[in-house]
């Protein structure tokens, strides 16, 4: 059986992308709550279904398999002792765990079939929809406002964070926010006991278990040998170290990951949102996180001489370092909205610089960036646009949207 996993570059052909089709979790929102569950608004549910319909055919039109989150989930659950198994740990995560509430909703999840299941867990569980009889605690009469037992998932439409194909590997990755730390735990379920996957072995370069963040926003493979990352409001310094470490030690392709530092603010939520590759020597980039002459925080690290250390070395040009780790002689950054202050600002908000590549060259973007998309053009990239209006209100684009988990070798 082929390997189920081989990411070697951010540009190389796209053959098989997991994505997650937004459902009832959407319409589980509340202005009430938006906050509490990282969302700016409320996205209209057919229309957020018909424009991601939309962004999966458009893949599957160039010849990429599009494999389902919610899907392999519910195949991943095969027996009795895994589904009660994944009902506990997700209760456990929830915090529902106190007292009988635990027993009662355990239950109620395991009275459901498997597609069932997962829906429900995804799209969260009301208060309303456990017998009345059964709510008879102090906690539950004095929070009685709050709707929820389960908080519903509406962030699981950006496949991209919980976890990060690397190589043959894969990071499973600990979200910085209670909200979406759960999401992470789908993806272990999935390639440790999806018939797909589990009989690979696939090794496992970060565990969600550890204790710093790291997402996968964040993490760009940028070629066989080299791994950027964004130092950001959602990853931290030492989950990267601890993933270069684990890197260093158990693969011998990667020898160098970049640490970059960017803006550590929601508009710039992750490095993806500001900087992605789109060719061989062209990315995309935000220009409010360069300096005057191009200047930014970035670190390379790289093995040290004993076994378990790591060399670190400081640069402050972002095409300087480009060219070095990918030994370029000719770095094109593409400024999204044309460098435009205005544009710029505006289409970074609706992720005018989170592009897709799905070849050398050719890219999905939102059609609302229009002057980041004309822009690409000018730069002989093949853009094919996707709707965006409701999508784009996650704040996230095609590559937000988009986990890759075979690509070609460049």
């Amino acid at each position: 059986m082929k390997h189920p996993l081989h990411i070697t570059s951010e540009i190389g052909e796209l053959r098989t992308v997991l994505l997650h089709r937004p459902g009832r979790e959407v319409e589980n929102l509340t202005p009430e709550y938006l906050e509490r569950l990282l969302f700016d608004d409320i996205p209209y549910l057919p229309a957020i279904q018909k424009e991601h319909d939309y962004f999966a055919q458009t893949l599957r039109n160039r010849g990429i398999e599009v494999v389902y989150l919610e899907t392999l989930l519910a195949e991943a659950l095969h027996n009795t002792d895994l589904r009660e198994q994944f009902i506990e740990d997700i209760l456990e995560e929830s915090k529902a765990n106190v007292n009988s509430t635990f027993y009662h909703l355990k239950e109620y999840l395991l009275s459901l079939p498997n597609e069932q299941l997962v829906e429900k867990i995804m799209s969260g569980i009301r208060k309303s929809e456990i017998q009345e009889e059964k709510k008879m605690h102090l906690y539950e009469m004095m929070d009685d406002h709050y709707p929820f037992y389960l908080d519903p998932m509406p962030n699981l439409y950006f496949t991209r964070d919980p976890a990060a194909v690397i190589g043959n590997g894969i990071s499973i990755n600990r979200m910085s926010r209670g909200a979406r730390r759960r999401e992470s735990l789908f993806i272990d379920y999935i390639i440790r006991y999806h018939p797909r996957f589990a009989s690979h072995k696939i090794p496992i370069w970060f565990e969600r278990n550890y204790r710093f963040s790291i997402e996968g926003g964040d993490i760009l493979v940028l070629n066989k040998n080299v791994l950027a990352v964004g130092v950001s409001e959602r990853t931290t310094a030492q989950a990267i170290e601890h993933l270069a470490l684990n890197l260093f030690d158990k693969q011998k392709d990667i020898q160098k990951v970049v640490a970059v530092e960017i803006p550590k603010s929601r508009a710039f939520m992750h490095l993806d949102t500001v900087f992605t590759m789109v060719d061989r020597e062209k990315f995309t980039v935000h220009p409010g996180i360069l300096g005057p002459h191009g200047e930014m925080r970035i670190y390379i690290l790289e093995p040290g001489e004993e076994k378990g250390t790591i060399k670190i070395s400081e640069r402050n040009n972002l095409i300087k370092t480009l060219k070095e780790v990918l030994e370029l002689q000719e770095v094109v950054l593409i400024p999204c909205g044309g460098g435009d202050s205005i544009a710029s600002a505006r289409e970074q908000w609706n992720d005018g610089s989170n592009t897709l590549a799905i070849a050398p060259g050719v890219v999905v973007t939102y059609d609302r960036n229009y002057v980041s998309n004309q822009q690409l053009r000018d730069y002989g990239v093949e853009v094919i646009e996707v709707p965006s209006s409701e999508l784009s209100r996650g704040r996230g684009g095609p590559r937000c949207m988009s986990m890759p988990l075979i690509r070609e070798d460049i």
